[in-house]
């Protein structure tokens, strides 16, 4: 896994790295070094650096030094002298750099700025760094609308310019990035809010030999799940297994108004191997989820008036969960008073792992005040429990907090998470870049494409989520990563569907039919990391 810092964490780290004996002054030589080896890979003949007023811009001089003694030709566009640098390490190196053979170019106008665009081949993007908020000032506000509109090949050093390293938003122009070059570790902005939109491929250099020792000694926003921490998370189906053996899975769910998400997530979860799975239902719409699902039992149970789970529903529910190794509760099922009682009762008994998605969290946030975690009495169990909120159902769970982006929702899982105190709690909080919240570790698993973003999607993955707690039959170490390997399968059902159906035109239903080839494509890209971690 790699570590993901906010932008106060990489201050810790480089006050830790300077204790050690390597200055900031080095770690600026470094990074543009790194900075440079990016540009190169791009095998340019003519750069141009655009430089800002801090060290961020130190880095881009540096990268600028390197780059022409490697025979490239480079122009460095700055909005000021190098003596009137505030920063006293970057003047230092736009000094020595505008002391050799490098063009300067001090406050351009905008067609004088396009003039040297265009005789470049890679555009190098050191104007701001991880210390930038807000919205861009003159002059950048005109050079990032320029760069943007020439689309050209650009690497941006630690986050692209006008995005906020911290919350991922871009208020005013941001610069589109081929690659971002980052220091040490990625920043949470990188992946939240505008962050996926604008920095393109993130290439990470660690620029302190020694960086592994130390990086754990201050807190990470979060982990990136890679390919190869998944190899251990892939299910196995031994040669003797039946279909109880493989894991059973009850989905309560559904109502007369949304039966398909009952049936999507039981789909879904079949797909997804389980090897046994029961749809416990209003039986207002049994018979319609039975026609649809031939393959899976249909129970029906008491409905109310308007076809949602009836007052006598849950003990009918709560007594068919005894009998499997995973409930999952929620999709399409509403927030009438019985299923408020369905989704009570299932959250007392300790003996059974549950999956809370889409209408049971409504119903959580409902029989709280406050919040669910001022009442963690409410959902402390011993069993496990995965709750998979998206942002408003997040927000509803902590007391309509703000959730709009990648930071607020780690926040606010966190509040839920560490309320409850169990290490067998975990909350997914799913966005365009879903985070994976436990008591101790925030995962980022590998996000899917724009195509998972229609209706029904959810259901599909709590389904995928059920079906893996499942199997595992509780012989997990970390919770966490069984989330991650479900979501990274769901993320692939998303991608081969596009292939297949097209971006635009990618539903639901589709990604069912694509979770045996999501599975595979895990598979093989965890077994092949590994190879290569292994250097095989």
């Amino acid at each position: 896994m790699k570590p993901v810092l906010s932008t106060e964490e990489v201050i810790r780290l480089e006050d830790l790295i300077e204790k050690a004996g390597t200055s900031k002054a080095q770690l600026m030589e470094f990074a543009g070094e790194f900075a440079a080896a990016t540009v190169e890979g791009f095998k340019p003949k003519h750069v141009v650096v655009l430089t800002g007023f801090g060290n961020n811009g130190g880095d881009g001089w540096v990268a600028a030094d390197i780059l022409q003694h490697k025979g490239i030709s480079v122009d460095v566009v700055t909005p000021l002298e190098p003596d009137e640098i505030k920063s006293p390490i970057a003047r230092h190196v736009a000094r020595r750099t505008a002391g050799r053979d490098v063009n300067i170019v001090v406050g351009p106008s905008r067609d004088e700025l396009i003039e040297l665009l265009g005789k470049a081949d890679v555009v190098l993007d050191a104007i701001l760094g991880t210390g930038f908020s807000g919205a861009v000032r003159p002059p950048f506000s005109i050079w990032i609308p320029t760069l943007n509109e020439l689309e050209m090949n650009v690497v941006s050093v630690d986050v692209p310019s006008g995005l906020d390293a911290e919350t991922g938003e871009a208020q005013g122009p941001c610069v589109r990035a081929t690659k971002t070059a980052t220091m040490l570790a990625p920043k949470i902005g990188l992946y939240s809010a505008d962050g996926p939109e604008y920095a393109g491929d993130v290439v990470c250099g660690k620029l302190y030999d020694k960086l592994d020792e130390v990086i754990d000694d201050v807190d990470h926003a979060a982990d990136v799940v890679d390919a190869a921490d998944l190899l251990d998370y892939l299910p196995v189906i031994p040669a003797n297994a039946h279909k109880y053996s493989r894991g059973s899975v009850l989905v309560v769910a559904g109502s007369a108004r949304y039966p398909g998400a009952a049936m999507m997530a039981a789909k879904a979860a079949l797909r997804a191997g389980a090897g046994y799975v029961t749809v416990a239902t209003p039986d207002a719409c049994a018979n319609l989820i039975r026609m649809a699902l031939p393959s899976v039992p249909v129970v029906g149970v008491p409905s109310d008036t308007r076809g949602s789970f009836g007052s006598a529903a849950s003990s009918a529910v709560c007594d068919l969960a005894k009998k499997y190794d995973c409930v999952l509760c929620g999709p399409g099922m509403t927030t009438a008073s019985g299923c408020m009682q369905v989704v009570t009762d299932l959250l007392a008994m300790d003996d059974v792992p549950l999956v809370l998605d889409a209408d049971a969290l409504n119903c959580m946030s409902r029989l709280a005040i406050g919040g669910i975690d001022q009442t963690p009495e409410l959902y402390r169990r011993d069993a496990p429990l995965i709750l998979t909120p998206h942002n408003k159902e997040l927000s509803r769970l902590a007391n309509d907090v703000r959730v709009d982006d990648l930071g607020t929702a780690i926040s606010a899982a966190q509040r839920l998470v560490w309320a409850a105190g169990s290490e067998d709690m975990v909350v997914v909080a799913k966005g365009p870049s879903t985070a994976i919240v436990g008591v101790e570790k925030v995962l980022l698993p590998m996000s899917g494409p724009v195509s998972l973003a229609t209706a029904g999607s959810g259901d599909v993955l709590s389904g995928i989520m059920a079906a893996n707690v499942a199997t595992s039959h509780g012989e997990v170490d970390r919770w966490e990563m069984l989330c991650a390997y479900a979501v990274a399968v769901h993320s692939y059902t998303g991608y081969a569907a596009a292939a297949e159906m097209g971006e635009y035109s990618v539903i639901a239903t589709d990604l069912i039919d694509q979770i045996g080839t999501a599975m595979g494509l895990v598979e093989a890209e965890a077994c092949k990391a590994f190879d290569l971690e292994a250097g095989e």
